[in-house]
């Protein structure tokens, strides 16, 4: 007799990015089942930043907190941090520095501490966790972002970045979008990575999360073609009549609290999440354009199969 499968289990996510130092304010004090930070821990880099940023995630209350770098947090890219610090001219004084960053790999040592308060940092690369809910999750996280600066995690544009995702991936954690998906900059420009577009599009995870460009805070539900083509682009992969805008910052009102969207298989669900031929894109960028946390991150709930 063949065993009956077991059903997917509802699984609930607290999605925040850009946070840039500051705490949670005292009225945000939701429940999930995992949390996640999808970079920018920090505005400059400093220690004391990097406390503060561990203590938000301590705050938070939820088994398992998953935390990736941004561009801003450049001391955890620690050859971008060495090269830095080594080219300034005159060159700094070796004690300031240590005094305000930490020695190499200082930063990245909090982050081990804090693992006794569920807080794992996430490298480049896929993970795979049995949740307390019973689920299964595997994730892809990446801080990687393209760039001409001389930021932490960057590439440059041209020549692009390989984001190795693979096919059974539940969510990808990415600090920056991918091309055409809540990239736009209020220049009109958009900012995402055609590279992290086409992997992401080749794999459809259930969900993809991100933040960095902070005005294209927001959610949609990407249905794709039927086809990805060999070349994939926002231009041609995404089937735009069948895929729906949660919310966009043009829609909220700052300051409003946490933003809920419930995106799962039931039946009861007003959106529900087709796994396979859509994806939930998040932008959890939560600094707003003035520099404090004005954007309200995000709750949602996502179907996972059970672990085995």
């Amino acid at each position: 007799m063949a065993p009956i499968p077991r059903p997917d289990i509802r699984t609930r996510f607290l999605v925040i990015s850009d946070t840039h130092g500051h705490p949670l304010p005292s009225d945000y004090a939701p429940k999930a089942d995992v949390a996640i930070h999808c970079g920018d821990l920090t505005t400059e880099s400093k220690l004391h930043e990097f406390t503060s940023a561990i203590d938000l995630m301590k705050s938070v209350d939820a088994p398992l907190k998953l935390v990736i770098a941004g561009n801003h947090d450049f001391t955890l890219d620690i050859p971008m941090f060495r090269r830095k610090v080594e080219e300034v001219n005159p060159p700094l004084d070796p004690n300031l520095v240590r005094k305000e960053y930490g020695d190499y790999g200082e930063a990245r040592s909090l982050f081990n501490e804090a693992k006794e308060s569920g807080i794992t940092f996430l490298e480049e690369g896929t993970y795979t966790f049995t949740l307390v809910n019973g689920a299964s999750l595997k994730v892809y996280a990446s801080p990687y972002t393209p760039s001409l600066g001389d930021w932490g995690f960057q590439y440059h544009p041209q020549a692009g970045h390989d984001f190795d995702i693979g096919n059974d991936a539940d969510v990808v954690i990415t600090h920056g979008p991918p091309r055409g998906i809540m990239d736009m900059t209020y220049s009109g420009t958009r900012a995402g990575c055609p590279a992290l577009f086409k992997a992401v599009a080749r794999s459809r995870p259930r969900m993809h999360c991100f933040g960095h460009i902070h005005e294209g805070w927001g959610a949609k539900i990407i249905t794709w073609r039927r086809n990805i083509s060999d070349n994939p682009s926002h231009l041609t992969d995404i089937d735009n009549g069948s895929s729906t805008v949660i919310a966009k910052l043009s829609q909220i009102t700052p300051g409003v609290g946490i933003q809920q969207s419930t995106t799962s298989h039931c039946a009861e669900d007003p959106i529900p999440l087709k796994g396979g031929s859509q994806t939930l894109f998040v932008n959890a960028a939560f600094e707003g354009t003035e520099g404090v946390l004005t954007q309200p991150p995000w709750l949602i709930d996502i179907e996972l199969p059970p672990a085995a």
